[in-house]
């Protein structure tokens, strides 16, 4: 049996690379109305392995762990910091949003009632962004524009 020289391991390790699909993703995400873009997307990979791991410990729903909130403040203030024009600024729940799930058996994307005339052109950057094999959408209010966090209502 040969072994590689470090060299061939490196070029070998690089041509797999070239290979390497992004697994599906849980995350959250914005959508710019304008551009017809996702923008300030945060997402995690999610593995085989971390599905069985949750439905072993009874979890039926595997999330991304930060809010819309804390990400929209985080990035609102690094672009004050840097002097930066930046698409964080107002109040986070007046721009389209939406969040991409697992529970059970599928991924689910919450979204509220704003993406119902665009879910087709949503779907396909929200399969690309995320990976995703098949989903299904999820409507419900607390995604509407001008609705958010129970905390962050007066």
């Amino acid at each position: 049996m040969k072994r590689l020289s470090d060299k061939e391991r490196e070029e070998q390790m690089a041509a797999m690379a070239a290979f390497d699909e992004q697994m599906p993703c849980v995350g959250i995400f914005w959508y710019d109305s304008e551009e017809r873009v996702l923008f300030g997307v945060r997402k995690q990979e999610l593995t085989p392995k971390q599905v069985e791991e949750a439905a072993d410990k009874g979890i039926p729903f595997v999330n991304y762990p930060h809010l819309h909130r804390q990400i929209w403040a985080k990035e609102y203030f690094r672009a004050q910091a840097q002097h930066l024009d930046t698409k964080f600024k107002g109040d986070y729940t007046q721009v389209p949003r939406g969040r991409v799930a697992w529970t059970i058996d599928k991924f689910i994307v919450l979204v509220g009632n704003w993406a119902k005339p665009i879910q087709e052109e949503l779907a396909e950057l929200l399969e690309q962004e995320f990976s995703l094999p098949y989903f299904e959408f999820v409507y419900d209010e607390h995604w509407d524009l001008g609705r958010g966090w129970s905390g962050d209502m007066p």
